[in-house]
């Protein structure tokens, strides 16, 4: 029991430390164009150097909606842990990680509105660059909403012996 915790435990860092690099970087979608390779995140527009990120005024909105749920879901990420550890030392032998399985949840849903509002309004935007895929940092954010839920799950299955 107490090696699964550690590896939830792990797992929780390395949730939380992916979440944080996913909305800082600026490598959601990617493309090429004749000055080089572009990148887009949710802050800044990269190619040699970085700019603001131009959003059409129908976007801004959908926009600030991705940004403020990711930083929610780092947040109750980081809630979660420190909840946990909490926990772990004040919870009853017997009991469960209820609290912790439930922020854990909350910050899972955040991760998946985010995600799949950037996946819907922003996916198909870089229509004049050469070759436009998705970066690193998208595919992190999902890697995030599957451990997010694994964890979430894991910590409300799971008892203190």
């Amino acid at each position: 029991m107490l090696v699964l915790l550690a590896g939830i435990f792990v797992v929780h860092i390395a949730t939380v430390i992916m979440l944080f690099v996913s909305t800082i970087a600026n490598v959601w979608m990617v493309g090429s164009s004749s000055i080089g390779t572009i990148s887009t995140g949710l802050w800044l527009l990269c190619n040699k150097t970085c700019t603001q990120l131009p959003v059409s005024s129908q976007d801004e909105a959908s926009l600030k909606a991705v940004q403020a749920f990711m930083i929610l879901s780092i947040i109750f990420s980081v809630v979660a842990l420190v909840l946990f550890i909490i926990q772990l030392f004040t919870l009853e032998k017997g009991k469960r990680f209820y609290m912790t399985g439930a922020v854990m949840l909350v910050c899972w849903m955040c991760i998946l509105i985010a995600v799949s509002i950037y996946t819907a309004r922003f996916t198909g935007t870089m229509v004049y660059y050469i070759n436009p895929h998705h970066g690193y940092c998208f595919i992190l954010a999902w890697i995030c909403f599957c451990f997010s839920f694994i964890i979430g799950i894991l910590y409300l299955v799971l008892r203190k012996k």
